[in-house]
């Protein structure tokens, strides 16, 4: 009776453990403004349009007639393994104002709002504060000339592409950026600041870069 016992605990341990979310590991997890540091996230717009197409979609205002190349995808508070989210619900209101006011740098409202929702009512700011912060996070980081005005489809390797952001920006290491890809494409560079906005590393995040050989650059849309 008592070595069935043991086992029906260790069965029960085992099958709540599989019920917890894959970012659960914090012990503040989702308590706003309780993380250790950012992920600005940067989508290579022209690879986002590109999935569109092929999968029938539109894309919405950013595939259309303005050019596109390195958009913000969003900030992200993160823990030094995993990630709140959520945090809190119903989130505040986000006024139509502030939506707008970034659709330069996030060129589509529902994921501005999305974004918020999920990533910004971590941060313990404000809707105001918290996209001012990305706005300064973005500003923070120099995209290499080359993928300025990419006119053509450029084959690339992931290293090469880490590397052109590291040296475009001092202080900014391979230790502290990740760039991500689909099977083809590139789509995303991920580069890790602290709460202050610094740039610092991040091998949680890096550990999850693409690990593709070679990926593809598509180019920003009317080059």
């Amino acid at each position: 009776m008592i070595r069935f016992g043991v086992r029906l605990a260790l069965a029960v341990s085992l099958l709540a453990a599989a019920a917890l979310p894959a970012s659960a590991q914090d012990a503040r997890q989702n308590e706003p403004g309780q993380f250790d540091f950012y992920v600005l996230s940067l989508s290579w717009s022209p690879s986002f349009c590109a999935a569109a197409h092929d999968s029938g979609r539109s894309g919405g205002a950013q595939c259309g007639a303005r050019p596109y190349s390195f958009v913000v995808h969003g900030l992200w508070p993160q823990y030094e393994k995993g990630f709140p989210e959520y945090c809190e619900q119903p989130s505040p209101r986000l006024y139509h104002g502030i939506m707008e006011s970034m659709l330069d740098l996030m060129p589509a409202p529902h994921l501005i709002y999305n974004e918020w929702d999920k990533h910004g009512t971590c941060s313990g700011l404000g809707p105001r504060v918290y996209f001012e912060t990305i706005r300064k996070a973005r500003a923070a980081v120099k995209i290499p000339p080359d993928y300025v005005d990419l006119k053509d489809p450029l084959n690339v390797a992931p290293d090469a592409v880490r590397d052109a952001f590291v040296k475009a920006n001092s202080g900014l290491t391979p230790g502290g950026i990740a760039v991500d890809c689909d099977r083809r494409r590139l789509t995303e560079i991920r580069i890790c600041f602290s709460k202050d906005l610094q740039f610092r590393d991040c091998p949680e995040v890096v550990k999850r870069a693409c690990r593709r050989d070679q990926i593809v650059m598509p180019p920003v849309r009317g080059g």
